[in-house]
């Protein structure tokens, strides 16, 4: 929105033309997302209060857990207002790219936002049923995959690159749809499989959201994408706005969620970023990196299928509870200590994401 304007007065004051530089307009989205969240916390944390909007603790949990009940929940919703204001503020809103993630990422987060209050309506942790969710985050990750199919100018933003190998990749054509519905809708369900502790999931989200970013800027730019052996992709580069905005709006909430939360994100917010970020990958095209760089959302996902699998064929758990954070609380580690040894391997994965630009 702001770029138009202020392309407009670059016309009439040579200064505003600073703001169309897109590294000064990421940084100002993560500013801008970051103020939003800082400002409007403690008004939405307040208010959640005042309508008993709390948290329902599973009983079969950690029984540490259980203190947390009533907690003020779905604030999640104030990471969302910040991250669609923020990217609709300074993001180019002639580029399709931004339409697409911003569709994937606010419908998802309606979809979030009905388990939660099923929830809360009902007083119990299970909400929206599982066949009723995954039909909603479904249709809405398979409308934006098709719709980026179709726009699709060249045959790059459905070929499949995998990193590391310089010549490792395949155009999968139409199967470039049911791929990237997967690599959505998994996402989006890691992420939030990983939202159990106190600021679990958000500090890996920010991290992975940076590093996404970077790849975002690079494929971006024809002249860098070249040197690195990277897809370019015209016009990809503004998704380094939205990315800057997860940072800024995580960060933020991060401020009230961190240990001991004074709110949680609910459904509304993990269900949301995950797909965010599921779909920054599929347009950047690099779904493998994601799933490096978030390799904890991923072995939390993995941890609970095993669990399944393992239970149903067996009878028997391989571990004490899962997902697998729950797993290490009950062998007694300290909720705190589970956290940051988890946003400690993500920013090793990270830079082991980030390193895969250079090792071709």
């Amino acid at each position: 929105m702001l770029v138009l304007l202020f392309g407009w007065l670059a016309e009439y004051f040579s200064f505003f033309a600073v703001f169309q530089y897109l590294t000064l307009r990421g940084i100002l989205g993560v500013l801008t997302a970051l103020s939003l969240s800082l400002t409007m916390g403690p008004l939405m944390i307040r208010r959640l209060t005042e309508l008993k909007i709390g948290q329902s603790i599973r009983d079969d949990g950690p029984q540490t857990h259980l203190v947390k009940a009533g907690t003020p929940t779905m604030g999640g919703a104030l990471i969302l207002l910040a991250i669609g204001v923020s990217t609709l503020l300074w993001g180019d809103l002639s580029n399709y790219y931004i339409w697409v993630t911003l569709f994937v990422t606010l419908g998802s987060g309606v979809v979030g936002g009905l388990d939660d209050y099923l929830k809360l309506k009902y007083q119990n942790s299970k909400g929206l049923s599982a066949r009723w969710k995954y039909l909603g985050l479904s249709l809405i990750a398979f409308i934006g995959v098709t719709v980026l199919y179709v726009l699709a100018p060249t045959e790059t933003e459905t070929t499949l690159y995998i990193p590391v190998f310089k010549d490792a990749f395949f155009n999968m054509g139409i199967f470039f749809i049911p791929w990237a519905y997967l690599v959505i809708v998994g996402s989006s369900n890691a992420v939030n499989l990983t939202d159990g502790l106190d600021g679990l999931a958000i500090m890996p989200t920010i991290l992975v959201a940076a590093g996404l970013g970077v790849f975002a800027y690079l494929s971006g730019n024809s002249v860098f994408a070249g040197y690195l052996g990277i897809p370019y992709i015209a016009g990809v580069g503004e998704m380094v706005i939205f990315c800057g905005t997860i940072f800024g709006a995580g960060l933020g909430f991060l401020w009230f969620n961190t240990y001991p939360a004074q709110v949680f994100m609910g459904d509304v917010g993990a269900l949301a970023l995950g797909a965010g970020l599921g779909i920054v990958a599929v347009i950047v095209r690099q779904e493998v990196v994601l799933a490096i760089m978030g390799g904890v959302f991923v072995m939390e996902a993995v941890s609970v299928i095993l669990q399944v699998a393992s239970f149903k064929m067996t009878g028997k758990r391989i571990f004490r509870m899962a997902p697998i954070h729950h797993h290490f609380e009950l062998k007694g580690w300290a909720e705190p200590k589970v956290i940051v040894r988890f946003w400690i391997i993500t920013i090793v994965l990270v830079l082991v994401g980030l390193a895969t630009l250079k090792v071709r």
